[in-house]
């Protein structure tokens, strides 16, 4: 169910307030672009500064979009296991797919204290969970042995890998097995993530680049690698690009650039530097997006 492309939605802003008439047809654009899926508030949908309501009334409204067209994976973590408890309920009374729980972050829990979390949060409510595994946010690091744990839950049933470590996919394939779902949340080693035994990303990029990023995904899940290399050498300026100031924001200048939406951004977050929207600018051109 959870294979290819899957883009980390952004969250548009109009004057500082939500702007849900450009997230449906967000919602639209991408389910006509190719796009497998779609992950509202994550990171990269700025979770951290949406207020708890904004953040249910995005999940609400891209749930209702989709229409159930495609999959929709909310994003529903938290430091704070009842505070994610809430975000999770919430999903699945909406009618969202899976939910998408990020490693607690800041207050550093051990391996035993993940497994408590997780554990609680699957006992919550009958959605599936992937794991969100990014230790240079989150400041831990889930291991293989500890998700093996995880993965004999029967709604544990996927990880969202940004630890940028290739071998973690063959690690976790003999802890978790091989029918746990392995995505990418590296844009820049998804194609190799893929080789190891992924079957998806959830990609910043593919907010500004969809159907490239979704092409790369089934070249690889046809054991096409050679299109799929030709595909991500057209997006990897791209993807550097985007990453060289936080990511979202680089997301959402692009898509202004194309007209897709404001690069309205929430503090701390600030709009980008002339030198990285130049940047941008010509991955935009090098991926055939902008003249």
């Amino acid at each position: 169910m959870f294979k290819g492309s899957f883009p980390a939605l952004v969250t548009p802003f109009k004057n500082g307030e939500l702007d849900l008439d450009t997230l449906k047809h967000l919602v639209e654009w991408h389910i006509g672009e190719g796009s497998h899926g779609l992950v509202p508030v994550g990171t990269t949908g700025e979770s951290p500064t949406l207020t708890h309501e904004e953040h249910e009334t995005v999940v609400e409204e891209v749930v209702r979009a989709v229409n159930g067209r495609i999959p929709v994976i909310a994003g529903a973590g938290s430091n704070n296991t009842l505070e994610s408890i809430r975000f999770m309920q919430h999903a699945a009374k909406v009618g969202a797919d899976a939910a998408l729980i990020v490693t607690p972050y800041y207050n550093k829990p051990t391996q035993a204290g993940m497994i408590a979390h997780f554990t609680a949060l699957h006992d919550c409510c009958d959605l599936p969970i992937i794991i969100y595994n990014i230790p240079g946010r989150s400041v831990v690091d889930m291991t293989p042995d500890t998700m093996g744990e995880l993965a004999k839950l029967p709604r544990i049933v996927g990880v969202k890998d940004a630890t940028g470590d290739l071998a973690r996919v063959n690690l976790q394939r003999m802890t978790c097995g091989k029918d746990f779902i392995q995505i990418s949340g590296e844009d820049g080693t998804a194609h190799g993530f893929n080789a190891q035994g992924g079957v998806g990303v959830i990609s910043v990029t593919a907010n500004v680049a969809p159907k490239l990023v979704a092409q790369v995904q089934e070249a690889t899940l046809a054991g096409d690698y050679a299109r799929a290399l030709d595909l991500q050498d057209r997006l990897m300026p791209l993807h550097t690009a985007i990453f060289t100031e936080p990511g979202l924001v680089g997301a959402k200048y692009a898509m202004s650039r194309l007209g897709l939406c404001s690069e309205e951004v929430r503090t701390p977050l600030i709009g980008l530097t002339e030198p990285t929207k130049q940047l941008v600018d010509a991955g935009l051109r090098h991926a055939g997006l902008m003249n």
